[in-house]
């Protein structure tokens, strides 16, 4: 015997719990299904705090999107009565040919964004917290600053059930089996018939995905905090959040004092070190502290204090880094949510008005053009033959 509903969102992270939120807000009679629980340590969205930007370095097409998001994320902020995203302003450091201030100057012009370039001078005076160098500029953005990723996955569960939405936790999907008349969503516990699905199961994807294997890499990230050295220059509201280019080295994030363990960094994609979905994260070693504890002696001697915590964590990349969002080619009744590559949690509250979009009418207003499987095949494709 099955249970039916309209749609089933499978995974309860940042993009399905954004997903669930927006379904249940259109009137859909909609049941989120995850196999843990909300924000739980082998997920992709806890550990205090995500980075939000308007000039998007990565692609000034992103920043359609964000904008979108920021409105989604005040106006969930006001349903919930509860601050979700802080404005720190986003400090985006590195040489003037440097990836990121390059691509980050770049959206700024093409979408009318204020910004603000600093030289190593104005930075000290401004933000004495950074160790520089002669030739380091930096592009603030204004409108940057941080998100509370647990607060909002919680958030987002509790409107969808204020709302109408069935939430299932502790429940895995095993199989979705796709009938002429409606799709089966088969868990360890029970059977469902649905309209529609939206997949948003993070580093499990390719479970249920399998045109995914090999294509979603789920892979070890690394973030620790420090009590700084000076409180009153890394204090948030004096520090601003940032993203240092080191070349060769990759790039780096921080955030100031947000919570009592002090300042946070990480390196994107850390080691870029594949994991296994299904088994413990591997603990935090040598390797990665020194690794941690370099930089922020370099780079913000500020706040190299006392390490008081590490944790690791997930990203999931995909080939190009972009996202993947769109309708299973095989079956659109199906809908696909990849949009992480480590950089993708400020958009969920956008996310999730893009899948309730895909999953009722198949498409959407919002520009997602270039995050579909046919983009992603063809990076592929010409990364292989170049």
């Amino acid at each position: 015997m099955s249970t039916q509903y309209e749609v089933a969102v499978i995974g309860l992270g940042a993009m399905g719990s954004a997903a669930v939120a927006h379904l249940a807000a259109r009137g859909v009679k909609v049941i989120g299904i995850e196999a843990a629980f909300p924000a739980h340590a082998l997920s992709s969205s806890h550990g205090d705090s995500r980075l939000i930007r308007l000039g998007y370095f990565e692609d000034p097409s992103y920043v359609p999107l964000l904008q979108r998001a920021y409105a989604n994320w005040r106006s969930m902020e006001h349903r919930l009565r509860e601050q979700i995203l802080t404005i720190t302003g986003v400090l985006q450091i590195g040489r003037p040919d440097d990836k990121i201030v390059k691509g980050t100057l770049a959206s700024a012009e093409l979408h009318g964004l204020a910004s603000e370039v600093l030289d190593r001078g104005m930075m000290l005076r401004r933000f004495p917290a950074f160790g520089l160098d002669v030739d380091d500029i930096a592009v603030l953005d204004p409108e940057g600053g941080f998100l509370r990723p647990e607060a909002a996955i919680f958030g987002y569960l509790k409107l969808a059930a204020a709302d109408g939405a069935v939430l299932h936790f502790g429940e895995k999907v095993t199989a979705i089996e796709a009938g002429d008349s409606s799709v089966e969503i088969v868990t360890d516990t029970a059977r469902y018939r649905v309209g529609k699905v939206v997949v948003a199961t993070g580093p499990w994807i390719a479970e249920l995905v399998p045109q995914l294997r090999g294509l979603a890499v789920p892979i070890r990230q690394v973030v620790a905090w420090y009590q700084p050295r000076d409180g009153f220059v890394t204090a948030l509201g004096r520090m601003p959040a940032f993203i240092r280019d080191e070349g060769d080295a990759g790039s780096f994030f921080g955030f100031p004092v947000i919570g009592p363990d002090g300042v946070k960094i990480g390196k994107h994609a850390h080691f870029r070190e594949e994991i296994d979905p299904d088994r413990p994260n591997p603990p935090v070693n040598t390797a990665d502290l020194a690794l941690l504890d370099d930089f922020i002696a370099r780079r913000l001697p500020a706040a190299a204090g006392l390490r008081v915590n590490a944790i690791t964590c997930r990203y999931t990349m995909l080939p190009s880094e972009d996202f993947l969002i769109d309708l299973l080619p095989s079956d659109p009744r199906i809908v696909v949510a990849s949009p992480c590559s480590g950089h993708g949690f400020k958009f969920t509250s956008v996310v999730g008005e893009i899948l309730a979009d895909l999953a009722l009418y198949g498409e959407t207003p919002l520009p997602i053009s270039a995050f579909s499987f046919a983009a992603m095949e063809s990076f592929v494709k010409g990364s292989a033959s170049a």
